[in-house]
């Protein structure tokens, strides 16, 4: 997933605590390099997270991905889910955003999520990843903004 590409952005949607009754604000923008992902969490209403979701999928096969971002020095998390229905567990593992890097990521470092809590779930297969999230949360209140490069599978 090539975040510079126009088509992308077009089929990404922000989901904010507004979902329930929290004030956090988030928006995105395409530019040449990519996708920025920002806006403001608030703690106010018992909120504290935005994120950014879309649809994605991975080849049969893949071991490993690769995430390519320009960060604001904030903890992100990224959010893997298998089953789009609401009720459906996402997979979430914690990176630090510093500066221009690619994170790495394995199957094993993910934890099955529902609302923020940790569950039991099947294990996470990349190639029936249906949608990533880009998650911001655990009390990062104030404003953020972290640029989105490429998301791909590693071989």
């Amino acid at each position: 997933m090539d975040f510079s590409d126009p088509d992308v952005a077009r089929r990404l949607w922000v989901v904010n605590d507004g979902v329930m009754g929290g004030v956090s604000q988030s928006r995105f923008r395409h530019d040449a390099e990519g996708v920025i992902f920002e806006g403001e969490v608030s703690l106010r209403n018992n909120g504290g997270f935005a994120s950014l979701r879309g649809p994605v999928a991975f080849a049969a096969g893949t071991t490993a991905l690769a995430l390519s971002t320009q960060g604001d020095g904030k903890r992100y998390s990224l959010l893997l889910r298998m089953d789009s229905a609401r009720g459906a567990a996402s997979y979430q593992c914690d990176f630090d955003a510093l500066g221009p890097q690619t994170h790495r990521f394995v199957a094993a470092d993910f934890q099955a999520t529902f609302r923020g809590r940790i569950v039991s779930a099947a294990p996470l297969v990349f190639a029936r990843v249906v949608e990533f999230g880009i998650l911001i949360a655990d009390k990062q209140e104030g404003p953020f903004g972290l640029q989105l490069r490429h998301l791909g599978a590693l071989e």
